[in-house]
């Protein structure tokens, strides 16, 4: 295996993925795959309780931190995969991501499931992104 394809792991919160059992993000090569980011703290406890739209925000923000080790930015995700309790809301809100998406919107899915890995997390999103060297 060449060295360029070796994973290479980050942790944006170590102990807190380690108590999860997660990695937040592996690149082999030019593809990152990126876990689902949901509105936490640094010690891993819900933020933004009840508000969609922030907890929605403060993925970005953490999405955005995970891209930026790899020194990527989201023009380089390819797939974005979001997760929410409340659909009709998110479709509320979702033209925010045109802040985040300038260029162009990524391939994706958009689910409404039951529950979260928390009762107060209302999205979790997830990113796939490719950028080359």
């Amino acid at each position: 295996m060449p060295n360029n394809e070796a994973p290479e792991y980050f942790n944006l919160r170590p102990e807190v993925e380690m108590q999860y059992g997660y990695t937040h993000a592996v690149k082999i090569g030019n593809d990152i795959k990126i876990s689902g980011a949901v509105s936490m703290d640094e010690n891993g406890n819900p933020t933004a309780i009840g508000d969609l739209e922030q907890q929605m925000k403060n993925c970005y923000s953490d999405l955005e931190k995970v891209l930026e080790h790899y020194n990527c930015s989201f023009d380089n995700v390819v797939v974005e995969n979001i997760f929410t309790t409340d659909m009709a809301g998110f479709l509320n809100i979702a033209g925010y991501r045109t802040e985040i998406y300038k260029k162009q919107f990524p391939t994706g899915t958009w689910l409404e499931v039951k529950g979260l890995a928390l009762p107060e997390f209302m999205i979790e999103i997830e990113l796939e992104a490719y950028c080359p060297e």
